[in-house]
């Protein structure tokens, strides 16, 4: 099925294959090639395979059974609607904290396991055996998560991020929320990160999150739902994507253990919209992460999580470190959120090109996607392993508290090639999990710990691999390579301030991490309050504030944030916040205008126009009319709008009527139930019509909704755009200014691909968008 509406402008046509253009796209144009004509068949990217794409309807449709469904409700039953609300918000903060805690133990001793028996070669000066073990196991775990990826859930590839954001936007993503991703996207990513890979787990978190969120609110797997009564509530896109937006938050929280980080994630990075309701709801789903995150941590306290080891909710903990700084840091800081928006802009810029290259290799097929990433796998591990050798052993210091030096699967003084009483400072940051590097390099009260070449060597590495691991086909998060790459280029900024400043350097570690995490995502707030719940540490808040704010500007100067991108290189039809300017200049009536005539339907249509019209288009609504005469618009009148869903609705229940007339109440009520019209049955390709039937009537008035939403044709596209986003519709019809005599009280139809702005250049080609914004 193609994209809802009588139109889509300018979308892309496909002939059976991914078809991409790297010499030719730019950033704004999406992976799949488009072509210069009207076309009725969107499709995008999710994860790494190309679906059909079709968009959410948020809007409430007020048809005659909806009102009377509303009706009828008594009290009881809009307490059970909102305890039940609570009671899956609850669930959703439960089976995440849960799984979450899974994912942190498997990772931990698994990873645990490969670095101890990697390291007892190493102490017995075998290090070409060190190396084989260390590379066998990365390559067969980084084996397993591609091939679970790869055969069953190509959607599970990447964070998930994009494609909820496109979710909650409005976008329905196909596949994005089964219990086949989930379940492939939670081992996966235990493969991946346990394979020393580039990247975090905190994305596919989100994606899980949200995942488990969908699963609870459709009752189950597509194909084994569970049909209690109370679950009816839930059957629709609004109740659909508040549980979703509730999981995503909860991901987050527990990622890095932030409940209210992880609300405010939702609100600034993935929801579209947003109410105080909403907002109690997902705070209340991190707070049970929390519990749940707390009460494991207190069992693993006691050594019963094997390899685990002992801590707190604190996950980077600096609250130790005492905070001064004085009017001559305002450099420093300043060049620190400088350096961040310049870098995370640059990085952006060349992962783009990646990805589009990773399109070119993944477009040959399964083979490819694996040995892909089998070679990014290889290339990680040598360099994890063999670069260690280049740096000179630094002799312990006496007087710090910390064992040195150490050659098991953690320690902030890996001993590795050195002898006895010596460490070596790369091995400290790269055989070890990601999250201990964070650790380390966070470390506080440790100003000669880490030598400058070994900084650069470390910032070098995780820039190459931060740009290469992220595309493959794995579960895969940004959160943690791009804070291993700041936190080092933000710690080789405080070695060379030395005793210029008061800063420790560890806290110029975590500003480093935090100013490239605003110039690649170019988030702000949230990003503040995650910071300050990893670290612990609220004397941070000033300066962490600065350097966001630097960071997020000089960025936002250069290019997209890196979810943006991607949103656009996987043409995913998101609708930005803000118009372009020059949409003022262009009215929905001209947009209209290049669309053909729309298709409308009778109040009560004969049982073959309704067959002609499915048959013959893919859209999937269809203004209904009332009045004189329907064909050519004289002294008619717009009845409402009926979904095609409900057509085909219909026509297989066989609600026919021998004359033309309209139906009573309760001859509606006795062939359908509110929760019947919920479910998206739009396949018509199994309905058979006979003959005789063709002749026969419907009476649409009674599952039409009677109050679309409507604007005159001389409303900009810049308005319109923002009232479509804003209320989440689906379809918004424009009508004349004046009904002229004989005149279709229906100009056009809307749907989210006609007021894209990429879709509209498509169709406007002589609009020019860099001066005036007029039609020349």
């Amino acid at each position: 099925m193609a994209e809802d509406g009588n139109l889509q402008i300018g979308n892309s046509n496909y002939n059976g294959e991914e078809e991409a253009d790297p010499e030719n796209n730019t950033m704004n144009q999406p992976l799949l090639k488009r072509h210069r004509t009207l076309s009725s068949t969107p499709l995008a990217l999710v994860g790494t395979k190309v679906s059909h794409i079709e968009s959410l309807d948020y809007e409430i449709n007020e048809n005659d059974l909806f009102k009377h469904d509303w009706r009828s409700r008594s009290k009881a039953q809009v307490f059970q609607y909102i305890f039940a609300k609570w009671t899956l918000a609850c669930l959703v903060g439960l089976l995440t904290g849960l799984i979450a805690t899974l994912i942190n133990l498997a990772v931990e001793n698994i990873a645990g396991y490969k670095l101890l028996a990697v390291g007892y070669y190493i102490g017995q000066d075998r290090y070409l055996t060190g190396l084989l073990i260390f590379t066998g196991a990365n390559l067969g775990l980084t084996l397993v998560a591609t091939v679970l990826v790869v055969v069953f859930a190509p959607t599970a590839a990447g964070p998930g991020i994009p494609e909820i954001k496109a979710y909650l936007n409005g976008v329905d993503t196909p596949n994005m929320f089964g219990a086949t991703t989930m379940i492939v996207k939670i081992v996966g990513s235990i493969g991946a990160v346990a394979a020393g890979l580039d990247l975090g787990k905190e994305g596919p978190l989100v994606h899980i999150g949200s995942c488990i969120a969908s699963l609870l609110g459709q009752g189950g797997p597509d194909n084994h739902r569970i049909k209690w009564r109370w679950l009816r509530y839930f059957n629709n896109d609004r109740d659909r994507r508040d549980l979703i937006t509730c999981g995503s938050a909860s991901g987050v929280c527990a990622a890095f253990r932030s409940p209210v980080g992880g609300v405010l994630f939702a609100l600034e990075e993935v929801a579209t919209w947003w109410r105080s309701a909403l907002l109690w709801r997902t705070f209340f789903s991190t707070a049970v992460v929390v519990v749940v995150l707390r009460a494991f941590i207190e069992i693993c306290n006691s050594g019963r999580c094997g390899l685990f080891g002992k801590g707190g909710l604190i996950m980077f903990d600096v609250s130790h470190v005492e905070v001064r700084y004085h009017a001559v840091d305002i450099i420093p800081v300043t060049l620190i959120g400088v350096f961040g928006g310049i870098l995370g802009s640059l990085y952006n810029h060349l992962l783009h090109k990646v990805l589009r290259l990773y399109n070119l290799i993944n477009q040959k097929g399964k083979i490819h996607k694996v040995l892909l990433s089998l070679s990014v796998s290889l290339f990680t591990s040598v360099c994890l392993y063999g670069l260690p050798f280049l740096a000179e052993c630094k002799p312990c210091n006496p007087s710090i508290d910390e064992p040195c030096p150490t050659n098991g699967r953690s320690g902030n003084f890996k001993q590795f090639n050195c002898p006895n009483g010596y460490y070596n400072d790369l091995a400290t940051l790269f055989l070890t999990t990601n999250d201990d590097a964070v650790r380390n390099v966070f470390s506080s009260n440790t100003p000669n710990e880490f030598g400058m070449v070994s900084l650069w060597i470390y910032f070098g590495l995780y820039c190459i691999l931060g740009l290469i691991t992220f595309g493959i086909a794995t579960p895969s998060g940004l959160f943690l390579p791009i804070i291993l790459m700041g936190s080092a280029y933000g710690r080789m900024l405080g070695t060379v301030m030395g005793s210029y400043t008061k800063i420790d350097q560890g806290l110029y570690a975590v500003l480093g991490a935090a100013s490239l995490m605003a110039g690649s995502m170019r988030m702000t707030v949230s990003l503040c309050v995650i910071f300050l719940e990893l670290t612990n540490n609220l004397l941070l808040l000033p300066i962490t504030m600065f350097v966001l704010l630097i960071a997020k500007t000089v960025g936002d100067s250069f290019n997209l944030s890196i979810y943006e991108i991607i949103l656009h290189l996987k043409g995913l039809p998101f609708l930005e916040a803000n118009p372009e300017p020059w949409m003022r200049n262009l009215t929905v009536g001209e947009l209209g205008d290049a669309k053909p005539p729309v298709i409308t339907l009778h109040g009560v249509e004969k049982v073959a126009n309704i067959v002609d019209a499915l048959r013959n288009t893919t859209h999937n609504a269809f203004p209904v009319l009332d009045g004189e005469d329907v064909d050519t618009g004289a002294g008619t009148e717009l009845h409402g709008l009926i979904l095609r869903a409900h057509l085909v609705k219909v026509l297989k229940k066989r609600w026919f009527l021998n004359e033309k007339r309209r139906t009573e109440e309760w001859e509606v009520r006795e062939k359908f139930t509110p929760v019947e019209l919920a479910e998206r049955e739009d396949n018509f390709d199994d309905v058979a019509i006979t003959s005789s039937e063709m002749q026969m009537y419907v009476d649409l008035h009674p599952l039409t909704n009677t109050t679309p939403y409507t604007v005159v044709q001389s409303m900009s596209v810049a308005k319109a755009l923002v009232l479509f986003r804003s209320v989440g519709l689906r379809h918004l019809l424009v009508v004349p200014k004046i009904q002229a005599s004989g005149m279709s009280p229906v100009i056009g139809i809307l749907t989210r691909q006609d007021l894209r702005a990429y879709n509209i250049l498509q169709a406007f080609p002589h609009l020019d968008k860099h001066k005036s914004g007029k039609l020349r």
